[in-house]
């Protein structure tokens, strides 16, 4: 059933943002910045690749259901955020405020729409 992957797919990006902001949380703290291929990279892919999954099913069900408060204008920005983050993880020097507010976003979004989906 289409709501049971978009479950699935949510909790799993709910674990990658959580994943990303533990990370960022211990390049922070040592200096030493991630390295691109054995880290870097796979860990983007994965995301967008679980993004490009789950953006059209909840954009889909956001358009079916029609919840309060969720759009599928912040389903978009939050995929993008998240891939963003992946990246951004591993990288000392990025913005600490920005880094935790589009953690904190995608967080959001990602727990508000498997609430909604629970709901069902």
């Amino acid at each position: 059933m289409v709501e049971d992957r978009l479950i699935e797919l949510t909790k799993h990006l709910i674990t990658l943002n959580e994943a990303a902001f533990h990370s960022y949380n211990s390049v922070r703290e040592t200096g030493v910045q991630g390295d691109f291929f054995s880290e870097v990279k796979p860990f983007a892919d994965e995301v967008k690749q679980m993004c490009d999954e789950w953006l059209p099913l909840a954009t889909e069900w956001i358009k079916l259901v029609q919840p309060k408060h969720l759009h599928s204008i912040q389903l978009k920005n939050t995929s993008e955020n998240l891939q963003m983050v992946s990246v951004k993880a591993f990288y000392p020097d990025a913005s600490l405020k920005k880094f935790k507010e589009h953690v904190r976003s995608v967080d959001y979004v990602l727990n508000r729409l498997l609430d909604e989906l629970m709901k069902d």
